[in-house]
């Protein structure tokens, strides 16, 4: 066989194998909804933008989201259930790495979401509760070492409740008191060793009362809030 037929028939089988491939991919059924694997790529680009598997036009199993700018690594990934409308997600780095992850139903969040800190996907950074899109239960915030540094109670997407906040070695340091997302209610601050530096009183998101001010464990000064205008 010569170098010039070897030539043909390599282009001729790589033609057949191409189009071959290429008919694995985005089928219609017989009323017209997508069915089996899908691929769609970028305007004017090789750069995928989904794949993924439909039936009779529901997608179904694992779907992979690519950027323009993503290469290789897909930056979401959503699994599809067949007997469910919750859809589980993660969120990818460029690099691979999970940012997040958690459950939508539709575009609405859901239940339990988990963030990661920055290079590591077993170290979380925050997790958080939803209800229908809104932030619904606690969400705690960690330092890296796993350490709580923020704890807040959220009801129908605004901040109730008390908010912690903790030093890297566990000390509550600030602890303030929300009601319908403004400050309303008691409010401390303290030093890295628990001692109590500062104490006072919120009221729809002002200062109001008596604020007391401590140094060594001992008041040091009391401030009236809101302050009084002076006459002339």
């Amino acid at each position: 066989m010569t170098v010039m037929r070897i030539r043909v028939l390599f282009c001729v089988l790589g033609f057949v194998s191409f189009n071959a491939l290429a008919q694995e991919y985005n089928k219609f059924d017989v009323e017209g909804k997508r069915h089996g694997k899908w691929r769609k790529t970028y305007e004017n680009s090789d750069q995928l933008r989904y794949e993924g598997t439909f039936e009779h036009g529901k997608e179904v199993g694992e779907f992979k989201f690519y950027k323009p700018n993503s290469d290789k690594f897909p930056t979401a990934i959503k699994t599809f259930a067949k007997d469910s409308d919750t859809i589980k997600i993660k969120y990818f780095t460029q690099n691979g790495q999970v940012i997040s992850k958690g459950n939508m139903i539709g575009k609405d969040r859901i239940g339990l979401w988990e963030y990661y800190h920055n290079g590591s996907d077993k170290k979380i950074m925050m997790t958080e509760q939803y209800k229908l899109g809104r932030l619904n239960g606690e969400q705690l915030t960690y330092f890296e070492n796993g350490q709580l540094t923020e704890k807040i109670t959220y009801f129908d997407g605004k901040r109730n409740g008390k908010r912690f906040i903790y030093s890297n070695t566990g000390v509550i340091i600030k602890e303030f008191t929300y009601e319908n997302d403004q400050l309303h209610g008691p409010t401390k601050y303290y030093d890295t060793n628990g001692d109590l530096l500062i104490e006072g009183n919120y009221k729809r998101d002002r200062k109001d009362g008596i604020w007391n001010y401590y140094e060594k464990g001992k008041l040091s000064e009391q401030k009236l809030f809101p302050v009084q205008k002076r006459g002339f």
